[in-house]
This record gives structure tokens, C-alpha cells and sequence, in this order.
């Protein structure tokens, strides 16, 4: 039989490290993740998170910002981190001989950054930048209004970056205060795939990790509920920016994998219905798709695109008739075989890289616990029927869950919140 390529443990204070040994690599992707993410701010600290994310890479006790780049550089290392809804994680690859470095540089940041007070300040603007750059791109810029029309009133709805009011208002005290109440033990998983030994690994970061302390503060987060709404916000764009949004699935539904094979139909390929429909026959967009955001309690099935503004009219009645059709009409035996391929072959594709690897680890163990075979997706796939779909649609496609947003030059546009009543 082998060796168990997958092993767990729980350090005395908590945290937990999994390892997949993959024998036939020669590099080793390590990440330190924890449950918190810019759904666990107060309003006030909106941005907070992703702030603090940076600032652990500007220097420790040992170490300059440069210093850590220099290091890694010099051994081909990648190193990275990012910071979700509900997630922040810092990771880096190497070559397997160099995972003690890889582990020491990563807990040196995690543990020992200094927050120096001329980088909490050359920072804040880089962020400030990045909010920017963000306003002017349309296409992201568009999720952000979503997010905040969908989920308003709950924190989800807040931009991950903040904004530039909250981000002025941030110091140094703010971000090692959010560390203290946030960063606890229980919410951490330490998270390694590739060319590794799950002992040596423990060996090496239990050291390092163990050392941090239980704390008996809490995050909560609210359950959020939808907002049906029609955002109209004005620009001087040469293309109208949709988005469409209704209620999905969370990470834990058994009802995900439905979920799934119904965004692959309608958008989520090449050879989906919005995608034939919208640019093949009609050559209105571009870009034409559809997407799942998924978190613990709640999530979005969206619909985005971008066309001429003497467009958007003829394109949001497609859309709608694609959204009725699949209430109306269930999808053939072929498409419902095409889209479970489709999502297998990704899983599987995305199976050869470590990074993607490590990363599945590690949400695995926050989302259930356990490391979840490939076997049990495809079982969990093979169980939906067309009537499972049809279903789902009928229950999803309603329009008090739905919100619109429209980007661009939408003045003089006959959209209300009866466009999402079918």
C-alpha cells in the first residue's frame, strides 16, 4: 500500500498542521492559513486585515523586508500571501531541500514582524493605490458594487481592500491589536504538499508555532441575508459592466455540487449557454460568464459581462431568458455528463501543481475537518440528475434573492427592480 500520503496533527495549543507528501516533485509548497478575513472586521476596521497581511512582510526582529526577498530569491523560492472574505494566508514554494528556510522565513514573519512605524506609513499608500487601481478597473471594480448591493448590511458586503477613509485611518496599534484578538491558535492551519516528510515538517514548525497562546477572545460572524436590489452607477466608460447576483451555496451544502454543474451550463465554459449565446450568435460581449462565491454560511451565483451601452438592454433579456429556461426546462442528459467532466477534469488538472494542492489541504480542515478524497467529489457529482438542477434554478432564480448592478453610462436606462421579477 504505500505510505499514507495525507497526515494531520494538532500542536498542544491548537493549531492544526496537514501535510500530502507528493514523492515524485521536487518542490514543496508550504502556507500558514487562518479563518480570518475582512468579514471579521468591525465597520470601522474595514481593510484592516488585508493591511496587516502586508505589513508582515516589512520586516521582523532578524530580518529587513529586503532581507526576506533576498532570501528567498537567492534559493528560486516564490513566496506570496493574500487575504479573502474569510481567509489570509501567507505561502511560499521551494525546492524540497530548502523547505527548513521556507519554514523559518515564513514563521519569522508570522511571529516576529516589528510594524515599523515609517513602513505602517510608506504602506498605507501602496493600499491606497491598490484601491485605486481597482476603482479603474471596471471589470473588478464591478464585483466590489455586488458584493456591497447583495450582502448589504452584513460585513461581507465591505471591500477586502477597505477604503481609502478606513485605510487613512489605520496605525500601527490597530493592526498588532486586530493580531492579538484574531490570530488565535485555533484558527490557524499550518499547511504543506509536495516532496516532504509529515514528521520532519512537525519537527520543524512545531518549534516555532507552538509558542503561541490561546486567548479567550471570539470572532463572530453574522449570517447575512440577501439584499434585492438594481445599482445604477454612473461612468464614463465605453462599455456598460453587469452584474447579476443570486443566492448559491456555501461551502459545506450538500447541494454545492449541483450548484456547480449549473454554473458550468450557464456560464461557466466555453461552450455555455450565456457564452454561445451572448458573444458566439449574437457577438454582443466579449466577455459573458458566470461564477460562484462561496463562504461558511452563505453564497452568490453571479452572472458578469461587459457590452456597448446600446446593448445592455438586449443583453440583460438574455440573460433573463437563460435564467428562465433553466427553471423551465430541464438540461439535457449531455450537458449534465459535459459539465461534470468539465469540473472533474479542472479538480484533477489543478491537482498537479503543489500550490493548489497545499491550498486544498488547508480549506479542507477549515471547511470539514478532514482531508476530503477526490473520490467523494465525483460521487458527490454522479448524484445530480437534471431534475436536481431544474430544482435548484426554481429555487435560486427568485427575485427577492437577486440583485443587479450596472457600471457605465447608464443614465436615461429603463432598469428598476422589475427587470428581476420572472
Amino acid at each position: 500500500m504505500g505510505r499514507e500520503l495525507h497526515k494531520r496533527a494538532v500542536l498542544d495549543n491548537g493549531m492544526r498542521v496537514v501535510t500530502e507528501r507528493i514523492p515524485h516533485l521536487h518542490s514543496v509548497s508550504m502556507g500558514i492559513w487562518l479563518n480570518v478575513g475582512s468579514r471579521d472586521e468591525e465597520e470601522s476596521e474595514s481593510g484592516l486585515t488585508h493591511f496587516t497581511e502586508h505589513m508582515l512582510f516589512k520586516g521582523t526582529e532578524n530580518r529587513s523586508a529586503l532581507a526576506i526577498a533576498k532570501q528567498l530569491d537567492a534559493v528560486g523560492g516564490m513566496s506570496n500571501a493574500f487575504t479573502s472574505k474569510e481567509n489570509t494566508c501567507f505561502h511560499a514554494k521551494v525546492l524540497d531541500a530548502h523547505l527548513p528556510l521556507v519554514v523559518e522565513i515564513l514563521a519569522d514573519i508570522f511571529l516576529n514582524s516589528v510594524f515599523d512605524q515609517r513602513e505602517v506609513e510608506r504602506e498605507r499608500e501602496v493600499i491606497l493605490q491598490e484601491i485605486s487601481m481597482v476603482e479603474d478597473t471596471p471589470d473588478e471594480y464591478v464585483h466590489v458594487l455586488l458584493n456591497q448591493t447583495f450582502w448589504d448590511g452584513n460585513s461581507l458586503a465591505r471591500p477586502i481592500l477597505g477604503t481609502a477613509r478606513t485605510v487613512q485611518s489605520f496605525t500601527r496599534e490597530m493592526s498588532l491589536e486586530f493580531l492579538r484578538r484574531a490570530y488565535h491558535p485555533d484558527r490557524i492551519v499550518l499547511s504543506a504538499a509536495g516532496n516532504l516528510d509529515h514528521q520532519q515538517f512537525l519537527d520543524l514548525v512545531e518549534p516555532a508555532f507552538s509558542g503561541i497562546e490561546r486567548h479567550s477572545h471570539s470572532l463572530k460572524r453574522t449570517p447575512p441575508t440577501i439584499s434585492s436590489q438594481v445599482g445604477l452607477y454612473p461612468r464614463d466608460l465605453e462599455q456598460v459592466h453587469l452584474c447579476l447576483g443570486t443566492r448559491g451555496t456555501s461551502v459545506e451544502e450538500e447541494e454545492r455540487y449541483c450548484c456547480s454543474i449549473l454554473n458550468v451550463i450557464l456560464g461557466g465554459s466555453m461552450s455555455s449557454r450565456l457564452f454561445q449565446e451572448v458573444r458566439e450568435r449574437r457577438g454582443l460581449a466579449y466577455s459573458i460568464y458566470s461564477f460562484l462565491s462561496s463562504h461558511t454560511d452563505a453564497g452568490m451565483l453571479g452572472i458578469c459581462g461587459a457590452v456597448r451601452a446600446e446593448n445592455i438592454m438586449e443583453t440583460l433579456e438574455l440573460v433573463r431568458k437563460e435564467l428562465q429556461r433553466l427553471k423551465h426546462e430541464a438540461i439535457t442528459g449531455t450537458e449534465l455528463r459535459d459539465a461534470k467532466e468539465h469540473i472533474k477534469g479542472g479538480i484533477y488538472l489543478a491537482a498537479e501543481n503543489s500550490d493548489n494542492r497545499m491550498s486544498r489541504l488547508a480549506k479542507n480542515e477549515m471547511n470539514f475537518g478532514r482531508f476530503v478524497p477526490y473520490g467523494e467529489i465525483e460521487a458527490g457529482l454522479e448524484r445530480v440528475t437534471p431534475d436536481d438542477v431544474q430544482a435548484l434554478a426554481n429555487r435560486i432564480c427568485q427575485p427577492e434573492l437577486m440583485s443587479l448592478v450596472l457600471l457605465g453610462q447608464v443614465d436615461g436606462l429603463d432598469v428598476d427592480r422589475t427587470f428581476l421579477d420572472f
